[in-house]
């Protein structure tokens, strides 16, 4: 750890690192120096790097002037890229302050309470310049970013990095290292489990299983392993690749849900091009891109939700520690049941478990 050097200090120490290690992204850099990628990122405000002022309301409900852009959401085993316009930017203020974007091509939930500092980025990437936004939390974890594409309004970025850039350009960063709130759950004996279940069972919406889950105090996986009988299946962890191939191979139109501390991000459509690259493996279509490390996943589970029109059916990955990597559903909207086409790829995953 050397969370006690200067900026000065510790960008020298960065920069060797980079030398010893050219081909490691930042993020990986700041794990094995033990710092944020938070941080290291704003030991180069001044040179591509320039801080914004922290409004990232503001600052996202201008970001469909700039036309097609990337917007990418991580967590520790999985990139969820998608490219589209941020059209529909709404929040809600108050206790909740969520934000949504909603269109079929950007489809993001925010939780704003986790933004904190915002960065315009200037990357040289495979040898050509890319620029883009960065939004950060106050433990210096990276929530979103946005990145234009060739056909982004490239004018319109400069004017609003131009617009919204902070009077304080020095470098450096100070994230939020107090011990956080350790989440008290409910022991299996103490679950009234006979409530549990009714209450699962009569469902009414997918949304209320987050509901269900805070009234009885229950993590998400506690409650899959509580879950009444043929309502949640611990399936092989390769399980998420051949459900991915076959909705490719049968073009069946999914969701994929990937969420950072302050994001969750939402591709719909089809699935087309898919590549394995050691652990990692990955969809790599125009509009749509996934990595997903399968060293990270540790668990795998498919859940079945009642709704008013019948049987909502996920995969969903989880760490060694108990946190959602990612999950899946068959392309749906309120109101209309599920793919029978994706109930069949479910089924097929769970027959030969």
């Amino acid at each position: 750890m050397i969370t006690s050097l200067n900026p000065i200090e510790l960008k020298t120490r960065y920069q060797d690192y980079k030398t010893e290690h050219p081909k490691k992204r930042i993020r990986d850099a700041a794990k094995d120096l033990g710092v944020t990628e938070l941080e290291l990122l704003s030991l180069f405000v001044g040179e591509h790097v320039t801080r914004l002022r922290s409004v990232s309301k503001d600052i996202l409900k201008e970001i469909e002037g700039l036309g097609q852009v990337m917007a990418l959401t991580r967590n520790e085993h999985v990139v969820h890229e998608r490219k589209g316009i941020y059209h529909n930017v709404s929040f809600m203020d108050g206790h909740a302050n969520m934000g949504l974007v909603v269109n079929p091509d950007i489809d993001l939930r925010l939780f704003m309470n986790a933004w904190s500092e915002v960065f315009a980025v200037k990357l040289e990437v495979r040898g050509r310049t890319l620029y883009g936004l960065q939004f950060f939390s106050n433990r210096g974890e990276a929530v979103h970013k946005i990145y234009l594409t060739p056909k982004s309004n490239e004018a319109a970025y400069h004017e609003l990095v131009a617009k919204y850039k902070a009077d304080n350009q020095d470098i450096g960063a100070t994230v939020d290292r107090s011990p956080q709130p350790v989440k008290e759950y409910a022991k299996d004996e103490e679950v009234n489990v006979e409530d549990f279940h009714k209450e699962w069972i009569e469902m009414k919406d997918t949304h209320h299983f987050f509901g269900m889950l805070r009234s009885h105090k229950l993590a998400r996986l506690q409650a899959l392993r509580l879950a009444p009988k043929g309502y949640a299946f611990q399936v092989d962890n390769n399980s998420i690749k051949e459900v991915i191939n076959q909705a490719a191979k049968k073009q069946v139109p999914i969701m994929v849900f990937a969420n950072s501390s302050g994001c969750i991000q939402i591709h719909t459509g089809e699935v087309k091009k898919i590549v394995e690259m050691g652990d990692w493996y990955n969809v790599m279509d125009p509009l749509f891109n996934l990595h997903l490390n399968m060293k990270g996943v540790a668990q795998t589970w498919v859940v079945l939700k009642n709704t008013t029109e019948g049987i909502v059916t996920s995969i969903e990955l989880f760490d060694e520690e108990g946190n959602l990597i990612v999950y899946c559903f068959g392309k749906r909207k309120p109101g209309i049941p599920e793919l029978e086409s994706w109930r069949s790829i479910i089924d097929s995953i769970i027959s030969n478990d």
